[in-house]
């Protein structure tokens, strides 16, 4: 026979009243109904859940580890059909580091305002598609070209680079840099989720030497250690100043496009608000 979820109820009320009785009582059934059920179940996953050899019923070893994922599937059926969560289904916004820069904080401010029933989520993910292609996120603010399938993009802006470079340097004197002034030493790349490359440079006119990292953290940290210098955008110095890490302008290279992208096939019903706003305060 199938399993039904009746059949984890009745189980789950045997594990909290210790009875049959009792549990046939909290489920305003009769004793053999939730006595049957309770076999059924113990017969389906092949071993037995209660002991009845003592005068108090007892869950055996093999009845616990399955209460527990009992409990969690029918608590995740009634959170499914519970029509106040239903309302307030979290929009979860995936970014790599930065988010949407100057614009963040308005965002979320305009949200909880116009949308107080849709949670808004910023998560950080270190991915080039900061989760979206993974399922993690309904939506995802990405800088630089993504080359995923079935995700759709659109241009926010375009955000002007910056270099990074250790502090306490002797770049750091210097008012702005070009493409030369970093190609000179070793240049810190970001190869997860960064925004940067060494194709931003002229193939005869690449850094002499180059190390990856695999997140912001990270790339900070060996910038700030004299490892390296780095480019990146200018909501990174906003949103992650690093006492060891100055930012200065970086004009000869070209800003880099901040995209909202989505899933094409998205049911989410709060995403087109969403893409409205961002519009509306990025433009």
């Amino acid at each position: 026979m199938s399993i039904e979820l009746r059949h984890l109820r009745a189980f789950l009320a045997i594990a909290e009243e210790s009875s049959v009785t009792r549990a046939a009582q909290r489920l305003h059934l009769t004793q053999p109904a939730v006595s049957r059920a309770l076999a059924a179940l113990e017969k389906h996953v092949g071993t037995r859940l209660v002991d009845r050899s003592t005068h108090h019923l007892a869950l055996t070893a093999e009845g616990r580890v399955f209460r527990d994922k009992a409990a969690t599937a029918v608590a995740a059926f009634d959170e499914a059909l519970d029509s106040a969560r239903l309302r307030r289904w979290p929009l979860r916004l995936g970014h790599a580091w930065s988010a949407l820069g100057p614009y963040t904080t308005p965002l979320l401010r305009r949200w909880e305002q116009e949308h107080p029933d849709t949670p808004l989520e910023l998560l950080r993910i270190d991915d080039r598609t900061a989760g979206l292609a993974r399922g993690e996120v309904d939506a995802a603010v990405l800088r630089g070209p993504v080359d995923a399938p079935g995700l759709v993009t659109e241009l926010l802006f375009l955000e002007p680079r910056v270099a990074a470079i250790t502090s306490d340097g002797p770049l750091a004197a210097l008012p702005r840099l070009t493409l030369t002034d970093l190609a000179s030493g070793p240049v810190l790349v970001n190869e997860v989720s960064g925004v940067t490359t060494l194709d931003l440079w002229p193939p005869d006119a690449r850094p002499s030497s180059h190390l990856t990292v695999t997140n912001t953290d990270d790339w900070l940290t060996a910038i700030a250690a004299g490892r390296g210098a780095g480019v990146s955008v200018a909501s990174t110095a906003q949103m992650h100043p690093h006492p060891g890490v100055t930012h200065n302008p970086f004009p000869d290279a070209p800003p880099a496009p901040v995209l909202l992208a989505h899933r094409a096939h998205s049911n989410h019903p709060a995403l087109a608000d969403l893409i409205a706003l961002a519009r509306e305060l990025t433009r």
